[in-house]
């Protein structure tokens, strides 16, 4: 077997070496559209992250087997996969308790203006006649935490917003989730009347340009906004634009274009955003947890083709 990784960098410090055991491997750091059809041609198993495998880099290589370093698929074309008999296999689930985690850090760390106090703290606090420096924050306790999309990560952060006090309300992307535990509204009303709002759904038909200008004027003043679910949620030329007039606070940890690009003008409003670089799947527990799912799913496949 030859196992080929075209995008190793985006997995960061793991372990490729127990992958030697099924035969040859080929640890790439980051591999360009250019450069696919050359580095996979050969390869009978490939692991991608976020680089495109279509028609044209199956027609050319003789890959058997593509195994998604992640739980979305949409880099693969899986109804042409299929046709050609290439099995496509992703994992799931290794990411929610990292994901919920970064939620709360994006969260927190708005509504307790940690930048700002770090950075008073360092100019500042020494020249301070008192003890303190207050700015108004508000509890999460006795607040309404709304939530865009209640999945297995949505459900986690309504877990931990209840712990925390909040009344803890949803709203369904797909129409047909009802959950007993969490009483569901429209997007209007979560919008309206929530004081702290997370978006943990995917990017489909339903939820491109969920939030434009019309949708981010309904959200009350010095509420919370965080995305840890898929750029194009939120249509962020507008959101740029609704910031400048209206004062709530907002946490990204995904985006439209990723890298950001350099003219976002996101990157310039510091005092109303908190922006991380999709991250929040990151902690080294889920990346072992992703290693290891593509490992056993390779393992798998080895042992059958070998019967």
């Amino acid at each position: 077997m030859k196992i080929v990784f075209l995008d190793a960098l985006t997995l960061g410090n793991v372990d490729f070496d127990r992958f030697k055991r099924f035969g040859e491997v080929d640890v790439y750091d980051i591999t360009s559209k250019d450069q696919t059809v050359e580095r996979v041609k050969d390869a009978d198993i490939v692991v991608t992250n976020k680089v495109v495998i279509d028609r044209e880099v199956m027609d050319n290589s003789n890959i058997k087997f593509i195994q998604i370093a992640a739980t979305g698929m949409n880099n693969v074309d899986l109804e042409y996969a299929a046709k050609k008999g290439i099995l496509v296999k992703n994992v799931a689930g290794y990411s929610t308790k990292s994901v919920v985690q970064h939620t709360f850090a994006l969260v927190l760390g708005l509504l307790n203006k940690i930048r700002y106090f770090d950075e008073y703290s360092r100019s500042e606090y020494p020249k301070s006649p008192i003890f303190t420096h207050i700015q108004n924050w508000f509890e999460i306790s006795g607040k309404r935490w709304g939530i865009i999309g209640l999945g297995t990560i949505g459900k986690e952060v309504a877990k931990i917003a209840s712990a925390f006090g909040a009344e803890v309300v949803y709203y369904s992307t797909s129409g047909k989730n009802n959950d007993p535990d969490y009483k569901r509204i429209e997007l209007d009303e979560l919008l309206v009347t929530s004081d702290i709002i997370s978006i943990h759904a995917p990017l489909n038909e339903s939820t491109k340009n969920l939030l434009t200008k019309k949708e981010l004027e309904k959200i009350k003043e010095n509420a919370v906004l965080v995305n840890l679910g898929r750029g194009g949620i939120i249509n962020e030329k507008d959101l740029a634009e609704v910031l400048k007039t209206r004062n709530f606070y907002v946490g990204l940890d995904v985006f439209e274009n990723e890298p950001i690009n350099a003219d976002n003008e996101l990157l310039g409003i510091k005092d109303k955003t908190l922006l991380t670089p999709h991250v929040a799947w990151t902690s080294i527990e889920a990346r072992n947890k992703l290693m290891q799912g593509i490992y056993e799913n390779i393992e798998e496949y080895v042992n059958k083709t070998a019967d």
